[in-house]
């Protein structure tokens, strides 16, 4: 039978469940809503839907090189204790395999690719099923590289926090240590072109109303050219601190990356780190053990 959207709707709010997963499961049971959740629950997924509410910012961050293409990716789970569960580490391998492989123009079109005839979406939800916990996709970014430029890629803390950079004119080894310097240290910019206009504005807003509160309070005030050369020396220090290029290397701190790398341009850059921006559910070990007994 034909299975109308009103249906797939109704199916999806009772369970939380994804469009493409309610629809297989009404047409599985011939558009019946009963029979359709039941499907759901013995597929492990209307299970994992009704943790929906829950908080899950844990998990790990991957990256997957091959060939020309690579890809990091963020898989989230309710605690630690899931993080370091090997059928969960396994399964955020798949989804930057999956991802790295098709390279989807989004999220949602990466939830639905295909995973030996099911959809990446639907696995997660199966595993979160079978885990117990919530799990969710949170975010990937695929780089693609030409044949002279290479990939650096790092993961520290057992894929906490991962850095992916795309480097031309360089070597594997140091494009690698350029990627641990980005995951340690956390630049927001590649250098300074690429900081927009509103950003530096701000900055220069900010650090010139400092300057003038602190002249004018001063019991010797400088001239106003003085405190305009200030306000530069404290707005290029605060640029150095975000660019990548300008930043001390940590290997090194003697020389800068861009010293570091020489001929060598960074073209891309990406950092991720579990759980950031994300509300965190404060827990102690006891709680997290109890709440896994309790499934």
């Amino acid at each position: 039978m034909a299975i109308s959207a009103k249906l797939v709707k109704e199916l999806r709010e009772k369970t939380g469940a994804g469009m493409m997963d309610c629809k297989k499961a009404l047409e599985a049971c011939d558009g019946d809503l009963e029979k359709s959740f039941d499907w759901l629950r013995e597929k492990g997924i209307a299970k994992a839907a009704k943790k929906a509410d829950r908080i899950a910012a844990e998990g790990l961050t991957a990256f997957v090189v091959d060939g020309d293409a690579a890809a990091i990716v963020e898989v989230n789970s309710e605690t630690d204790f899931v993080a370091k569960n090997a059928e969960f580490q396994e399964l955020v391998q798949l989804v930057a395999k999956t991802v790295v492989a098709a390279n989807p123009a989004d999220l949602e079109a990466a939830l639905n690719l295909d995973v030996d005839g099911k959809t990446l979406e639907t696995v997660i939800a199966e595993k979160s099923g079978k885990i117990g916990e919530k799990l969710s996709f949170r975010r990937f970014v695929v780089i693609t590289k030409n044949a002279d430029e290479v990939f650096g890629a790092y993961s520290h803390m057992g894929g906490k926090m991962s850095a992916l950079v795309k480097v031309a004119q360089s070597s594997d080894e140091k494009a690698r240590d350029v990627a641990m310097h980005v995951a340690a240290s956390a630049p927001q910019y590649i250098d300074r072109s690429a900081i927009p206009a509103d950003v530096l504005d701000r900055e220069l807003a900010v650090l010139k109303a400092q300057a003038l509160e602190e002249n004018a309070n001063s019991a010797r005030p400088k001239p106003e050219n003085i405190v305009e050369k200030m306000v530069q020396g404290r707005l290029n220090k605060n640029l150095k601190e975000m660019c990548l290029v300008d930043q001390e290397f940590i290997k090194d701190p003697d020389q800068t990356v861009a010293q570091y790398l020489g001929n060598g341009k960074v073209l891309d850059m990406v950092r991720f780190q579990v759980g950031e921006g994300m509300q965190k559910r404060e827990e102690n070990f006891a709680e997290e053990v109890a709440a896994q007994m309790k499934g």
